[in-house]
């Protein structure tokens, strides 16, 4: 068997480099897009491994070309604005990346005439407010997304179906709840907690740590988990079907700020800061992760506690 072409969008970015990491471990060729500009800190280590375009989602014909040029076997489509909190300010940027551009990919895939399998990385912000606030989710839960990033997401997953049934495509929907680790960014919650922990441990500000809303439960997993969830999607999963990646397990961020304050080697203070809290706040997100570990083999080999630790170390390397 001839070995297989994975083509990533967003492949520089947080989750993208551990996929790319993953797919090459596991024997592809792994291809990706990078956006102008955008640095690539994250796959410098693999840089003479792969094989990179530059490529602006929003850009039909440049989505095309790209795809006629590296001739995939699978599309991973990562590449969008990622920031839930930040959708709110920038709402049209949001759907332009989000929606039209994984419309871009869908149609470059479908014009390539090739039988690439194409996953969507979707996001549990699909779901929104709910009731009960404490059920689990499966993935037969109706969509009623409250924030922009949801909606993007919730709307871009309607198109890939469409999309699937119209034009033959074999499209699955990773639905993936929160996941962290090094490498992600400060505008989520726990390399936020770890960069201010990591900054206040050098004595470069007060011992005071500024924080949100600390009573929300997330479904919270590690990124290398995830990642390993998307290749088995590419490798077992079942057209047209959508799939939860998450632990099933839902904690506080209170729980996990605590869990990373008794990880700091000096005492540290919280402060709740109003410009941290979030409009339409999901009080509590957590996933049934049955469908995925029966019929992909996905399981979970990270704990909480070494997810927190090791994105800890990160940022004391950063800061």
């Amino acid at each position: 068997m001839s070995q297989p072409v994975a083509f990533i969008t967003g492949i520089a970015g947080f989750a993208g480099s551990y996929l790319a990491e993953e797919l090459l471990n596991h024997g592809y060729r792994v291809t990706g897009a990078v956006y102008k500009g955008e640095t690539t800190d994250h796959i410098d280590g693999i840089l003479s491994d792969i094989a990179l375009t530059e490529l602006d989602i929003v850009d039909d014909r440049a989505c095309q070309k790209a795809v006629v040029r590296f001739k995939p076997d699978v599309i991973f489509h990562l590449a969008a604005f990622a920031s839930v909190g930040k959708s709110f300010a920038s709402e049209r940027l949001v759907y332009r990346i989000n929606f039209d551009g994984t419309l871009n990919m869908l149609g470059a895939a479908i014009r390539s005439r090739r039988r690439t399998k194409f996953v969507f990385i979707s996001s549990s912000e699909c779901y929104g407010i709910f009731s009960p606030r404490n059920k689990t989710l499966t993935e037969n839960q109706p969509l009623s997304p409250v924030s922009p990033y949801g909606i993007s997401k919730a709307a871009a997953e309607f198109a890939c179906q469409a999309y699937a049934k119209r034009n033959e495509l074999s499209v699955v929907i990773a639905r993936s709840f929160n996941h962290s680790g090094p490498r992600q960014n400060e505008d989520f919650v726990v390399p936020s907690f770890a960069r201010q922990i990591a900054c206040l441990e050098r004595g470069k500000s007060k011992p005071v740590m500024l924080v949100g809303d600390l009573s929300v439960k997330r479904d919270l997993s590690d990124v290398r988990d995830i990642v390993r969830g998307y290749r088995l999607l590419a490798e077992k999963g079942r057209p047209s079907q959508v799939y939860h990646f998450c632990s099933g397990r839902a904690v506080s961020i209170g729980s996990v700020l605590n869990q990373m304050l008794r990880m700091a080697e000096r005492k540290i203070q919280v402060r709740i800061d109003k410009k941290r809290l979030r409009r339409n706040e999901i009080p509590v997100l957590r996933g049934d992760n049955t469908l995925a570990v029966k019929s992909l083999g996905y399981e979970a080999r990270h704990s909480l506690s070494r997810t927190l630790r090791d994105t800890l170390d990160y940022w004391r390397t950063r800061t």
